[in-house]
């Protein structure tokens, strides 16, 4: 067997999720209203009209779907917490009925041999703290940080691993400048000062896991880094993809891990553009134990007059996934490089890679070889970027189950696991068998079968 496809017998094999995403049971036990609760009942928001009040009903079938996980293999699991779940007004009297649904799923899951990673935020802040303002609102680095404090004494002597939060570029572009996303404004200003925010609150929040669940304890982020390439060596076209790059990485990156923001973003942002005050300083610059790297595809990008951004991407030929991503092995590749060489050496976890595809269940099975086309190929560039000298300790694919893609709706199916959205029976599909055995073997193959 070539050493190229084998992983250390240590490393960590898994599969994400999000509360949202396929918990359902959205106003049931006590839970409190989310954004992500209000942004899918508004007509319109949704694109095929769903909403998260069901999805895959993981709140009720939890027992089955760790059962599943343990059959499959799986070493570890990284799921979210569902804040409003926790705070039904985001700060206040605890739900107890809330905290016990997870401490029941931790309990399950290591009573199954595998080791929970646990997001504290994947994008479902409770809507009174949005009725507050929500991220543009200074106060949401305490807000986030009670909530944190609640959770890591009541899991902390079960939970080493912890990911503060997830993909701040997204719910922050998407959600306050964009408006694609909850809680779906468009407003630079806003979207600004949230983005200091959230930076501000991965500090807090590192802090308090540490004083609560011990120096052992590992606190990391899960960052979305896409490989960004300029379409040509002009000057303006170099200059779009920095900025494209500073956007979605950057200006959330450096403040975290070097404690400042970059200053060639200042002219681009100007007015907007975050200071940093002597009440902020403490929790910026406080680092993660680990990068979570949620990676998916690679962008070509030119310079662009017309474009609010003043850059665009350059569609490339190749094969694109059912969002319409390029598939690019090499960019991960090249993204695991790039940040160890920016921020390393420092351990690093792909706590997302995966790919939508428009899969069919046909007698009982779901044949998906683009799937396993795909993870094969960044894996193995996952594995060439370790032999280069990245200490990639983990992956995790995206995602366990297909659920609710945020404004796609139920339409985009990225699981391991087919989801019948009638019948909710779970099938694992050739994709999961296939990562089931490079998680028992840490072997990677091509094979389909």
């Amino acid at each position: 067997m070539n050493d190229n496809n084998r992983f250390p017998a240590e490393f960590v094999w898994g599969v994400a999720t999000a509360s949202y995403q396929i918990e359902g049971a959205w106003n049931e036990d006590g839970k409190g209203e989310s954004i992500w609760d209000r942004f899918s009942h508004t007509p319109g928001k949704i694109k095929d009209g769903s909403t998260g009040d069901v999805a895959c009903d993981h709140y009720h079938r939890w027992k089955d779907d760790v059962a599943l996980l343990k059959k499959l293999g799986m070493k570890a699991y990284r799921f979210s917490i569902s804040w409003p779940r926790i705070l039904p007004e985001g700060t206040g009297e605890i739900n107890q009925k809330g905290l016990a649904f997870y401490e029941n799923l931790v309990d399950e899951l290591l009573a199954a041999g595998i080791v929970p990673f646990v997001t504290l935020y994947h994008w479902d802040l409770p809507q009174a703290l949005q009725d507050r303002g929500g991220w543009a609102n200074r106060e949401v680095v305490n807000w986030f940080a009670d909530y944190v404090a609640i959770v890591v004494k009541h899991l902390g002597d079960r939970v080493s691993h912890w990911i503060t939060l997830n993909e701040p570029a997204c719910f922050v572009a998407g959600g306050y400048f964009a408006g694609t996303n909850a809680p779906g404004l468009k407003d630079a200003s806003l979207a600004m000062k949230a983005c200091h925010h959230a930076n501000l609150a991965h500090g807090a929040a590192y802090k308090v896991i540490k004083s609560i669940s011990g120096p052992d304890s590992q606190a990391g982020l899960s960052f979305n880094v896409d490989h960004i390439q300029p379409a040509s060596d002009k000057p303006e076209d170099v200059q779009a993809a920095r900025r494209m790059a500073g956007r979605r990485k950057n200006m959330y990156t450096d403040p975290v891990l070097k404690g400042v923001y970059p200053e060639f973003m200042r002219s681009y942002y100007g007015r907007n553009f975050p200071e940093i005050t002597a009440a902020d300083s403490e929790f910026l610059g406080v680092g993660v134990d680990f990068f979570g790297l949620n990676h998916y595809t690679s962008n070509t990008v030119e310079y662009a007059q017309d474009n609010p951004y003043k850059d665009k991407k350059v569609r490339q030929p190749g094969k694109y996934t059912a969002m319409d991503w390029l598939i690019h092995p090499e960019g991960i590749y090249h993204t695991l490089m790039d940040l160890n060489r920016q921020y390393g050496p420092i351990p690093f976890y792909i706590t997302e890679n995966g790919a939508a595809f428009d899969d069919k269940l046909v007698d009982g099975e779901v044949r998906d070889s683009d799937r396993v086309e795909f993870l094969h190929s960044y894996l193995a560039e996952t594995r060439r970027a370790m032999k280069d000298g990245v200490d990639v300790r983990g992956y995790f694919g995206w995602t366990f189950m297909d659920n609710f893609e945020w404004s796609h709706g139920l339409g985009k199916r990225f699981g391991l696991c087919y989801i019948d959205y009638a019948t909710l029976e779970r099938t694992p599909k050739a994709s999961a068998l296939w990562y089931s055995n490079l998680a028992k073997t840490g072997i990677l193959c091509s094979h389909y079968e």
